[in-house]
């Protein structure tokens, strides 16, 4: 009896200990940005995001998202909005390094995203929301990083602990 006791106690010790290693796995921790003071600030639409020490000298690039609608005629061009991408410091032609993007949508357009009205990319799924204010959805663009270009980690890294703070 006492031999059966210890077997399920070291067989329910061992299955905790699996589940904890796939929940590690599926769901890491964020990493939270220690202040380093440096941040892009966004007065127009209403966000800052802070910056790791290493993205000291960015830029930003501004460019369009496009929203088009699904019909007998083909893609027809349908909503458009800022992406704001934030360039690494060591961004070169010749060595592009992943930006850190984000789309800015109205409350109206993202609601009609999110009803399927429109999309935005080819990818079986969404942009995913970062934020919000009280006029504009803030997020980051589906497979914005499946080239796989330098820095992607990093990118991945910092967006793991949601750094947008909208205001």
């Amino acid at each position: 009896m006492k031999i059966i006791f210890k077997n399920k106690i070291v067989l329910t010790v061992a299955i905790l200990a699996v589940l904890a290693a796939g929940y590690a796995v599926f769901f890491p921790k964020a990493k939270v940005l220690a202040p380093t003071g440096l941040e892009y600030k966004n007065a127009e639409y209403g966000f800052v995001f802070p910056l790791p020490e290493s993205w000291k000298g960015y830029s930003v690039v501004l460019l369009e998202w496009k929203g088009y609608l699904v019909g007998a005629e083909g893609d027809t061009p349908a909503e458009h909005g800022p992406q704001i991408m934030i360039r690494h410091p060591q961004w070169t032609a010749a060595v592009p390094r992943q930006d850190i993007p984000i789309m800015v949508f109205t409350v109206t357009q993202w609601n009609s995203l999110q009803q399927e009205k429109f999309y935005v990319s080819a990818a079986p799924f969404g942009p995913r929301e970062l934020g919000r204010n009280s006029k504009y959805v803030f997020a980051l663009p589906p497979r914005y990083n499946y080239a796989f270009p330098e820095g992607y980690q990093e990118v991945d890294e910092i967006m793991l602990g949601n750094p947008l703070r909208p205001f």
